[in-house]
């Protein structure tokens, strides 16, 4: 009789079991989780640097040009074309808006 054929195999290492779970989570986290928290930096730099004459984009989708940077965490917006003047959060501001060079 043959023992080769009632031997079993070896069992497989623990971490070679977790091994494809954890290289999905490094997938996730080098694809996911980096670049969100390199954007959110970016953002919450962004917000701190608001300064008056800035021409700003609330997520809204107002665009007006800051008059005024109150300690309480607001700034006043003028919005063209009547010169309306609007108070916001700092957190709603979405992007600075680039101006365009005049030739």
């Amino acid at each position: 009789m043959s023992f080769l054929l009632l031997q079993t195999p070896a069992a497989a290492s623990p971490l070679l079991q977790f091994l494809p779970i954890i290289l999905i989570f490094a997938i996730f986290y080098f694809l996911l989780f980096m670049p969100m928290q390199r954007q959110k930096k970016q953002q919450q730099k962004m917000l701190s640097e608001l300064k008056n004459g800035d021409e700003v984009l609330t997520n809204g989708g107002i665009v007006g040009t800051i008059v005024s940077v109150n300690e309480d965490d607001t700034i006043v917006l003028r919005v063209r074309p009547d010169n309306v003047k609007l108070q916001f959060a700092r957190g709603s501001v979405a992007s600075l808006v680039k101006a365009e060079k005049k030739s």
